[in-house]
């Protein structure tokens, strides 16, 4: 009886960077390495092509679109999904390449464990949190809009212990690039789904945001980091609302 086989997939832009890392932390777990590149320039196609992943470009739409269209070149049973600025541990991959000899489920959720300006957060939100990236292929699509795309599974699915590591935000001007970005789609989102501005919600979400990070989630006790994670979060409410409110003003 030959081992159920496994694909890696990876949407990207631009990671020149970090691909290698990711991809290199699944070496002998997969048997092969799917990258769909949204038009990047620098060499993150040249870096994935050495590594022996299969490269496909596409305009990147949204990150629901884009993640299904990589699910589709998958031709493996089971499809493992990681990004970029992520990477497999060594006990992770042991314990993935163990549970699909004999799996019970159609997928399965990942531990992540955040870094944040190069030290693994516990708190403020960014505590270990279980998130469905490995799947059964032919069971498996996203679901989602412009931004905060899901993976789901046609079937059960169950939790594995090892961890992975998201190395999110390794600098602060890093954060500060993904920051508007992901603003302006959060807003976009809100804006098609009709959702209104209102002055008062955002004065009082913007400090709640901050309470909640730092004191109910206990951000504090990660220190300087800590704080300013939860001072960035809710810095990052605050513009995107403010960019729904512009872009009412705009249709207006």
């Amino acid at each position: 009886m030959t081992n159920p086989q496994i694909s890696l997939f990876i949407i990207a832009k631009n990671e020149a960077d970090k691909i290698a890392a990711c991809i290199n932390s699944a070496k002998g777990l997969v048997q092969e390495v799917i990258v769909v590149d949204s038009g990047s320039d620098d060499n993150t196609a040249a870096v994935c092509k050495q590594l022996g992943a299969r490269v496909y470009d596409h305009e990147f739409e949204n990150f629901t679109k884009q993640k299904n269209i990589a699910l589709s070149y998958v031709t493996t049973e089971w499809a493992l999904s990681l990004d970029a600025d992520e990477t497999l541990t060594p006990q992770l991959a042991e314990e993935i390449r163990q549970i699909v000899q004999n799996p019970d489920v159609d997928g399965y959720e990942l531990p992540r464990i955040n870094d944040f300006l190069g030290k693994r957060m516990t708190h403020g939100g960014l505590k270990k949190e279980y998130i469905l990236r490995l799947v059964r292929t032919q069971k498996a699509k996203y679901e989602g809009g412009l931004v905060h795309e899901k993976l789901v599974v046609t079937g059960p699915i169950k939790r594995l212990r090892n961890v992975f590591i998201h190395y999110s935000y390794p600098t602060i001007e890093s954060y500060f690039e993904k920051f508007n970005k992901y603003t302006t789609l959060a807003a976009q989102t809100m804006f098609q789904s009709g959702k209104k501005f209102h002055l008062i919600k955002v004065l009082l979400t913007i400090p709640f945001e901050f309470f909640r990070r730092y004191i109910l989630k206990a951000g504090f006790l990660d220190g300087l980091r800590g704080l300013v994670w939860a001072s960035f979060s809710s810095f990052y409410v605050f513009v995107k609302y403010i960019k729904l409110w512009y872009l009412w003003e705009r249709k207006q």
